[in-house]
């Protein structure tokens, strides 16, 4: 059983998992860096240590200084948090070598699906749909030309061991692709120390479809629904909403089935997400997240599954007590993240309340912003029977929100609530340049 955990992790998510870790009756540790020295999760836990300076190769991706700090507080176990180390598959290693639990996947399974390239193959072999595209790295131009060719412009380049919109590059003719190779493979270095990249088809108007499931590598999978993550600016998510306006049953159920299948095949421990792209009635896969992801909150409303303490009792070796008939997926949830454009000190700051309104985040009156970290400040989600119920109290939410003192993205997502497009249920991954550029 573990008794103390430490989080590898800052701001909301180090405060979701300290809650979790309370009502399991288990001690936090919180990890932190000099800029965080006085923020809530380090007040909020048990005991909290510093272990660097603000840059994050210094604290927050310093795993020497994070594996010392839990061996010496005597720790049984590290949760990663997300973002990070959370899908760092030699970290993962280092944890589980110093005689400690990682809450998250089997190294070795971090690494399989860590490299994009693998995946599609795992993929494959599950007989699972990808994109067109190819399943090995790019050996140099000649053999993306002579993929390219097979495939058909436009295509996208894409880092093997990366995500989150680096080292992605879109090619729409041949004459731009020596140029988008190369700063694909220097985004790829310089973000994740490896320069390989793969190819495939770009699809112009997808839906970006993620399925959430908890495996306790001991044969049982049950999936918790679809995210549809599709509000997305330069890559990065803005809105996740639960069930997709965009599936029908039958696609939903293929998608699940794949998904569970996948999992099955590959041994896998933990919480965990495939993703899909869909368009024009297809589905494809993207990728496994093969850790919690931000977004999870979506999933824990409609489900009433709390995902961090399935972790927890995963990673202590526990069988998932579920079968998929135990995880009815009710009514309706939505997700909106509230970025900080600025950094600088919270003057004032009020979030909602009322029905249905849930508020991750790690922000005070007083809080100071540092430039050092993601600028993902709190996520506002709310939950309703239905899609038009669950807009109007996720509208009733964001005005209510007052922060002051930085800018933030809270007015771009009032716009995107109450655009056609996206109350609608029709629009692909290029809203927010629809709504939001064409308002400046």
């Amino acid at each position: 059983m573990i008794k103390k955990l430490l989080i590898a992790n800052r701001g909301e998510i180090a405060v979701r998992v300290i809650r979790a870790c309370r009502d399991l009756g288990i001690k936090t540790v919180a990890v932190f860096s000099t800029a965080d020295a006085n923020t809530l999760a380090v007040r909020m836990a048990d005991e909290a240590v510093c272990i660097g300076e603000s840059a994050t190769d210094k604290s927050y991706l310093n795993v020497p200084n994070i594996i010392t700090a839990a061996c010496a507080l005597r720790c049984d176990a590290i949760h990663p948090g997300v973002g990070f180390l959370s899908e760092n598959a030699d970290f993962a290693k280092k944890v589980e070598d110093a005689g400690l639990i990682f809450i998250g996947p089997k190294s070795e399974t971090i690494a399989l699906l860590g490299n994009k390239v693998a995946a599609r193959t795992a993929a494959l072999a599950a007989k699972i749909p990808i994109t067109p595209g190819s399943t090995e790295v790019l050996k140099d131009l000649a053999d993306a030309k002579e993929t390219a060719k097979k495939i058909g412009y436009p295509v996208i380049l894409k880092a093997a061991a990366g995500g989150g919109g680096r080292g992605m590059r879109i090619v729409r003719k041949e004459e731009q692709l020596e140029q988008s190779l190369q700063i694909a493979k220097k985004e790829a270095l310089s973000f994740f120390g490896d320069a390989s990249v793969h190819m495939e088809r770009y699809l112009e108007q997808p839906r970006h479809v993620e399925i959430q499931l908890l495996a306790d590598g001991q044969g049982t999978v049950v999936h918790l629904g679809e995210r549809d993550c599709s509000v997305q600016k330069n890559h990065q998510k803005l809105l996740e909403e639960s069930p997709s306006p965009i599936l029908d049953e039958e696609m939903r159920k293929a998608m699940c089935a794949d998904s569970v299948r996948l999992f099955k095949e590959l041994g896998y421990r933990s919480a965990g997400t495939v993703e899909f792209l869909v368009e024009d009635g297809a589905y494809y896969f993207m990728e496994v997240n093969a850790r919690l992801q931000v977004e999870h909150p979506v999933s824990e409303l409609v489900s009433s599954i709390d995902l961090v303490q399935a972790q927890i009792a995963i990673a202590e070796g526990k069988k998932l007590n579920l079968k998929q008939k135990d995880v009815p997926l009710k009514g309706y949830a939505l997700e909106c993240r509230i970025n900080a454009l600025s950094a600088g000190k919270i003057t004032n700051l009020s979030f909602p309340f009322g029905p249905f309104v849930r508020v991750d985040s790690y922000l005070e009156t007083g809080s100071v912003l540092s430039p050092y970290y993601d600028s993902m400040i709190a996520k506002i989600i709310v939950w309703a029977s239905d899609r038009d119920k669950g807009l109007a109290v996720m509208m009733r939410a964001l005005e209510e929100v007052v922060i002051e003192g930085i800018k933030t993205n809270l007015e771009e997502q009032k716009l995107l609530i109450t655009s056609k497009q996206f109350r609608s249920g029709r629009f692909g991954t290029d809203l927010y340049q629809k709504v939001c550029e064409q308002e400046k």
